[in-house]
């Protein structure tokens, strides 16, 4: 008698392949999964990032239109891109006279103590030294046209 083999799988080549994408098909959804997740991480910081620059402008125009820095620390809530964002605004002296230093945290959500923070802002503002110390003028430049 001869030996004829047939040209298809076997029963245990076929449990073989099927056991290999059974093990492998969940490491790969896994995968896909964490990707997913890490790009929603960094959507969430950069919205945060702009939470932060949106409210470091307002200050600076609010300091500019009164004639002095915000002190001591402020918090709120601001919506971006459809999502609830809590901030928190720290404003400390620093050594050098008329400069402060600004820190912006930014969270997702309604309470600013609530969760990871997503984004700290530091920022450094200088006073308007005319204003602040009062500069002094020579006398000759003052009476130029007497």
């Amino acid at each position: 008698m001869l030996n004829k083999r047939g040209a298809g799988f076997t029963l245990v080549e076929v449990m073989v392949a099927l056991a290999v994408v059974a093990i492998a098909l969940p490491a790969l959804v896994m995968s896909l999964y964490y990707q997913v997740d890490g790009t929603e991480h960094l959507r969430d910081k950069a919205l945060a990032q702009m939470v932060a620059s949106n409210k470091l402008a307002e200050l600076r125009l609010l300091s500019q239109a009164r004639q002095s820095l915000l002190k001591g620390s402020d918090n709120g809530q601001a919506t971006l891109a459809g999502r609830q964002w809590s901030w928190r605004i720290e404003s400390s002296e620093t050594p050098v006279e008329a400069f402060f230093r600004v820190e912006i945290t930014v969270r997702a959500g309604e309470n600013v103590e609530q969760g990871p923070a997503l984004y700290s802002l530091v920022a450094f503002m200088g006073a308007d030294l005319d204003s602040e110390i009062g500069r002094q003028v020579p006398a000759e430049a003052g009476s130029a046209g007497s």
